[in-house]
């Protein structure tokens, strides 16, 4: 297969950009995802992102993480109705801080092959920009026509979601699409991908890309699909509200039990996307689990593999055994595997 092949099995493609597959096919690429910085970690909305990045890894390409440090003082109005808070300085490189130690434990930034993963924050390459070189090099490129003709703009204005759009909310997509020229100019990155809510920005970044160059340059925008569950509900939430990757904010305890608990539907969804079992793996596991589906085999496999990743084998055999003594006929070992913490978390709410 190829990455693109690969993608698509998992249900992992929404939009794509047409000469995406072929570029993809045809040598090793420079892809970039943004992320930004709303708090001081991420949640499993942001899995999908981050496994988008590790297929490209292992299929040979280059990866880039963008930290939005800059994009993160504006706020994305991208499927929002209403304009975000700003955060000030401080509370803005404590969250870039976290988000660049969560990057970390997926992709190896520090590695010394050809194909190594990068980590950039948009800040570096913004911060000294004045507004008048920026409105004159890169808000002559793009005609504020264009940029209305997005739904993320054309729902504000009116006034289908929310009461309007602060200019400052409105240049959110030049500033987007001119990290992607950035990220062209300096790493020749020729790909941009994100959650389909946006390929609005990721199409401006793309024509930024080649305004600024020639119409002949290479650039390309692949989107996923966001995640849902079948009941309608979102999907990053749980009972307790979003399901996060640090294990200071979901324990991996309440991590394990939040796939533990999906339904067959999603986990035979979620086994695809969240996990790099391979497609016989898969299927193997939902035919296993439909000839007994009492048993729960695919939910057990599916929060096994994702607790491991996000977390660790020790992690998850701690989860396990948390779950046996709620859930099974504990013995006194199990018992005393556990910390004080971790028994807490079993039995609050209980």
């Amino acid at each position: 297969m190829n990455l693109v092949e690969e993608l698509r099995w998992r249900g992992l493609i929404h939009d794509m950009m047409p000469g995406t597959e072929e570029q993809l096919t045809k040598e090793s690429t420079t892809a970039y995802i943004g992320f930004d910085p709303t708090s001081d970690s991420l949640h499993i909305g942001s899995l999908v992102p981050i496994i988008l990045l590790m297929h490209l890894k292992n299929y040979g390409h280059r990866p880039i993480a963008l930290v939005g440090g800059a994009t993160g003082m504006i706020g994305d109005p991208s499927g929002k109705s209403d304009e975000r808070n700003l955060l000030n300085e401080e509370e803005l490189a404590k969250n870039v801080a976290g988000i660049k130690n969560v990057l970390s434990r997926f992709l190896d930034f520090d590695s010394s092959k050809e194909n190594a993963p990068l980590l950039v924050n948009n800040y570096d390459w913004m911060k000294d920009f004045t507004f008048i070189a920026f409105a004159r090099d890169v808000g002559k490129r793009i005609t504020v026509n264009y940029m209305m003709a997005k739904d993320s703009v054309k729902k504000r204005l009116t006034g289908e979601a929310g009461s309007g759009m602060s200019f400052t909310e409105f240049t959110y997509q030049l500033i987007q699409g001119y990290d992607f020229y950035h990220l062209h100019k300096t790493y020749n990155c020729v790909l941009q991908m994100g959650g389909s809510d946006q390929w609005g920005n990721i199409t401006t970044g793309t024509e930024l890309v080649r305004r600024m160059n020639d119409e002949e340059t290479k650039a390309f925008a692949l989107t996923c699909p966001l995640v849902t569950k079948a009941d309608g509900t979102k999907f990053s939430k749980s009972a307790d509200g979003n399901v996060w990757l640090d294990a200071d904010k979901t324990s991996p305890y309440k991590f394990y039990q939040f796939w533990l608990n999906t339904s067959d539907i999603d986990a035979e969804n979620y086994i695809k996307i969240f996990t790099f079992k391979t497609q016989n793996e898969v299927e193997k596991q939902i035919n296993e689990h439909k000839e007994a589906p009492h048993l729960r085999t695919l939910q057990k496999a599916l929060a096994a593999s994702i607790t491991e990743m996000v977390h660790s084998k020790d992690a998850l055999e701690t989860a396990i055994t948390a779950s046996n003594i709620l859930f099974g006929k504990p013995n006194v070992d199990e018992l005393n595997k556990l910390s004080e913490k971790d028994m807490l978390e079993v039995f609050e709410g209980v």
